[in-house]
């Protein structure tokens, strides 16, 4: 049971920290106020963000229960995977801390929105939030693909329950989002003030994370790899 609630909780920060990390917030902030200037009514941004929201969910645990179970569903894959997926962790989770440390560097060519397409999903209410989630997802920054390949996808492969742990991780990520919906609805006008915070704060729990990824990772490989062949 303790190990159930690690793995949801380790999915849950993973998402979290993917969402106020500085471009993935930046984007969902400028989508869900996109989004309420073309509605009037303070109900209706609410259930845009939640639209919005629940499209990056699904994307994730659409794209994550793909790739887990494409893995699994070729026998030498997971054999491999079963045999040597402890050993690899440890070098993955050190690798993922560096790069959270800003010791290495990645990066990634992702597509954009254009203000064209934003407008027109805009105008398309509960649907087009909900497509322009599915695209924001999608559209994968360094941290973003770090945080979801790097560590999210290693660590569902390690739990039979593994496949559910990206719709968790789904959900950290719009925990922000709906945190936002809810200002724009209720007329908050100190963006910018909040905007600040989340990136002070951002910047400490990623350096944070990255130091306890690098941590378990050299224990990783102690126990499944020095320790292991003693």
């Amino acid at each position: 049971m303790s190990q159930v609630l690690i793995a949801v909780a380790s999915a849950l920060w993973l998402g979290i920290l993917t969402s106020i990390s500085p471009c993935p917030l930046a984007t969902n902030i400028a989508a869900v106020t996109y989004l309420s200037k073309k509605i009037e009514h303070i109900k209706a941004v609410l259930w845009s963000g939640i639209a919005y929201t629940f499209g990056r969910m699904v994307t994730y645990a659409v794209l994550g229960f793909i790739i887990i179970n494409s893995l699994l569903s070729v026998p030498a894959a997971a054999q491999f995977l079963q045999k040597y997926m402890n050993k690899a962790l440890g070098p993955i989770l050190i690798l993922v801390g560096l790069f959270l440390l800003d010791v290495v560097k990645l990066n990634i060519a992702g597509f954009s929105v254009s203000s064209k397409r934003q407008e027109n999903l805009a105008k398309q209410g509960l649907k087009g939030a909900f497509a322009l989630g599915v695209l924001f997802a999608l559209a994968f920054c360094p941290i973003s693909a770090a945080l979801f390949f790097g560590s999210l996808i290693p660590l569902s492969l390690q739990y039979k329950f593994g496949p559910l742990l990206p719709f968790i991780y789904g959900l950290g990520t719009g925990l922000p989002v709906l945190f936002f919906a809810v200002c724009i609805a209720l007329g908050a006008q100190s963006f910018n003030r909040w905007f600040r915070r989340f990136s002070r704060m951002e910047y400490y729990a990623r350096k944070i994370t990255g130091v306890i990824f690098i941590l378990v990772g050299v224990y990783f490989i102690w126990a499944h790899n020095i320790a292991g062949g003693l």
